[in-house]
């Protein structure tokens, strides 16, 4: 005689067989439209100009489409937004995280926590990292999270795996990107650098859901 957890259990596989059976059938859909490239160059009151990384890094990171560009203010302060897209075809997220490329880059990392970020768009505000870094004398604090589905902002890459799965399995679409907002400054200037960059990635935030690639 079948046990009621047996018999749920096994309704369960089998209705998780049959579904991921079901979303290899319906193939892969494809970038049509990046659009990330559209996102303003014109945020709060700094001004963005592009940036490309070298070849190798870019051979690296392997995404569909990169964003890397300077924003300056108008009181000289800069922020370097990093944005890394990666479409269904190539599993939705990057393999790369700042607690392995920075260190392969010569900072040391000093400290690293979630802080809560308030923009207009998320009624109860979102949770991204913050990591603080070290080489020589110059200190680098930077926020970075992953993105999925447009507005679903995740802070690990585990909370993107599930829901890129559920993204799949209800749209047929588990596309993602990565997202780092960084400030480089002195010592004494941490804590200016912090609230910079939480207050720039705040505005990105608003306006990433706009700029989202198109799939079909």
């Amino acid at each position: 005689m079948f046990h009621k957890p047996f018999s749920t259990s096994l309704v369960i596989l089998l209705v998780t067989i049959s579904s991921v059976a079901g979303v290899g059938l319906r193939g892969e859909p494809e970038v049509v439209k990046t659009s990330l490239e559209l996102l303003p160059m014109n945020i709060g009151n700094f001004q963005g100009r592009d940036d490309s990384l070298p070849a190798a890094v870019n051979g690296a990171l392997n995404a569909d489409k990169q964003i890397y560009r300077h924003y300056r203010s108008d009181r000289g302060e800069q922020v370097d937004l990093y944005i890394g897209y990666y479409g269904t075809a190539k599993g939705g997220r990057t393999g790369h995280n700042p607690f392995g490329c920075l260190p392969g880059s010569g900072w040391g990392i000093i400290d690293s926590y979630p802080v809560r970020l308030t923009p207009k768009r998320y009624n109860n505000g979102v949770d991204v990292n913050y990591v603080l870094a070290r080489r020589g004398d110059a200190y680098f604090s930077a926020l970075f999270w992953y993105q999925s589905a447009g507005d679903k902002v995740l802070a690990t890459g585990i909370e993107q795996n599930i829901q890129r799965f559920v993204d799949r399995l209800m749209k047929n679409r588990n596309d993602g990107a990565f997202v780092r907002v960084s400030v480089v400054s002195a010592e004494e200037q941490i804590y200016e650098a912090k609230s910079l960059g939480m207050a720039f990635a705040s505005e990105t935030l608003d306006l990433l859901p706009d700029y989202w690639p198109v799939e079909e």
